[in-house]
């Protein structure tokens, strides 16, 4: 029979395991790998192992600590410059040319300083969630025209891009790209533009389904009005354009305007949910679990839509973490070209073949192909854009013997462009940007003994493959390669287009 003092020593370690055991486990490195290479753009050797130490609920928390409301980078100087409308050029073509030509300039200008901020920054996450919201909120440089309009959006999805969603949706709706890419600036009493009271609905907060054309023109009715100044391109109400008459939105009756409209769509439990599916598509895989993504929904409107609590309760999911949904997303073209210069300590001066890269990839910042934005997964992926990202790691890796991506490559060139083919008198497709990739992409090139002295000794096999690939190679890699050879060899592979 046990004597007093031996049960109590038995109770003892019998309570210090028990509390060991329930204590976190660490995530490890491959772990912090795929959380920082989901919640940003690529990830390097150091930040991967400050968190490999952390439990789950610290890592997280730790990244939402770090999340920033504005851009470290500072912004190109035109941004606060005046709105120059084209109208008032209409009799001068040399003016309305040079116009052109600056409009061009200064969109791939400003690509390039938010893919520098993307680079840069330290808080990935922030611009990863500013990148969602910009495309949730798709609005296109093409129709808008003025950096200055797309700069002030992308400040305002930056703001709030781990801040509220209700109050990001009422400040997009009287954005004024916003108002410019949806029509919705002209919109006014007995001729209302149903454009953005149509998107609204669809894109931004319920879906396809979940409300009647009926509500659709009764909601295109409250939102006339909103209209923004020519003169300095900033939101206007203009309350002569506005239909103040009685309107039903999804059986709500009374005279309602923009805001109270949105705050009937805010009040629909859909609305949460269809932004938690998004999330999951975003960071956990392309095949949403429905009860998860219910359960979400109920807490993001607990939450009063803040955008931490379910961005929170995504990346401690047991589905985040699952290994059945490692490596199964398709890396973005930002991803490809922002994610290969974080995590391979490439930083160039000028992001502005950067910029003609992401957009010969498929991914024209500030320009998506339509009001749905850009679809994502596997359509990112097709024999041209393949092509591309090869080459463009390639260039990275190989140097300038191995030549270099072209924009002529593409089967149908982004918007930006035709913009500058269209006002481009010699040298053939593309050729003024093509000569812009193969001046700066000389500073693209992996310092390879640099790099992998900053790993430090030894520099072991498994944590070269666990850096660069989210998955095992498709195509072993030779034991006998050098660290050099190997990085080159596993950048190379199919499985580095996954994450």
């Amino acid at each position: 029979m046990l004597g007093p003092g031996t049960m109590r020593f038995l109770l003892a370690a019998l309570a210090v395991a028990a509390s060991l055991g329930t204590q976190a486990a660490p995530i490890g490195y491959e772990g912090a790998r795929h959380l920082l290479d989901r919640a940003g753009f690529g990830a390097t050797d150091r930040e991967i192992r400050e968190y490999a130490t952390l439990d789950r609920e610290q890592a997280v928390d730790r990244l939402l600590a770090g999340a920033r409301r504005v851009a470290v980078t500072p912004p190109p100087e035109f941004v606060d410059d005046p709105i120059e409308r084209p109208a008032k050029l209409r009799n001068d073509p040399q003016a309305r040319k040079a116009l052109a030509r600056k409009l061009v300039r200064q969109g791939l200008e400003l690509r390039a300083w938010w893919l520098t901020e993307m680079l840069d920054t330290p808080s990935p996450l922030t611009e990863r969630m500013t990148l969602f919201w910009d495309n949730h909120f798709a609005t296109s440089q093409q129709k808008v025209r003025f950096s200055q309009l797309m700069y002030r959006q992308n400040v305002l999805l930056r703001r709030e891009a781990l801040g509220n969603f209700a109050t990001l949706l009422h400040e997009v709706a009287k954005d004024p790209a916003m108002l410019v890419w949806l029509d919705n600036a002209r919109s006014r009493k007995g001729a209302p533009n149903e454009n953005f009271a149509r998107e609204v609905m669809e894109l931004f907060t319920l879906g396809v389904g979940h409300y009647s054309e009926q509500d659709v023109k009764e909601a295109a009715r409250a939102f006339t009005g909103w209209s923004i100044d020519p003169a300095t391109g900033a939101y206007r109400y203009r309350p002569f354009f506005h239909d103040g008459g009685e309107k039903v939105v999804l059986g709500r009756r009374g005279r309602l305007d923009g805001d109270d409209v949105l705050d009937i769509l805010l009040a629909q439990p859909q609305t949460a949910n269809f932004i938690a599916e998004k999330m999951w598509r975003e960071f956990v895989s392309p095949t949403p679990d429905e009860a998860e993504v219910q359960r979400w929904g109920t807490l993001f409107r607990a939450a009063h839509y803040e955008v931490k609590p379910l961005l929170r309760a995504v990346l401690l999911s047991d589905a985040f973490w699952s290994p059945g949904n490692r490596a199964t997303l398709v890396k973005s073209p930002v991803d490809v070209v922002v994610g290969t210069l974080r995590t391979f300590d490439v930083h160039p001066a000028d992001l502005r073949p950067a910029a003609i890269a992401c957009a010969v990839l498929g991914q024209n910042l500030f320009s998506p192909p339509n009001v749905k934005g850009w679809p994502g997964g596997d359509a990112w992926i097709d024999s041209a854009t393949l092509l591309g990202r090869e080459q463009f790691v390639d260039r990275v890796f190989r140097g300038a013997d191995r030549g270099i991506m072209a924009p002529v490559a593409m089967t149908q060139e982004p918007p930006m462009m035709q913009d500058e083919k269209a006002e481009s008198a010699q040298g053939g497709p593309g050729a003024r940007l093509q000569r812009l990739m193969q001046r700066g992409m000389g500073a693209y090139a992996f310092d390879d003994r640099r790099w992998l002295a900053s790993l430090g000794a030894p520099v072991e096999t498994a944590r070269l493959d666990r850096l660069v690939l989210a998955t095992a190679a498709v195509d072993p890699v030779p034991a006998s390669l050098d660290p050099a050879e190997r990085v080159r060899a596993l950048v190379a592979d199919p499985a580095y287009q996954l994450k």
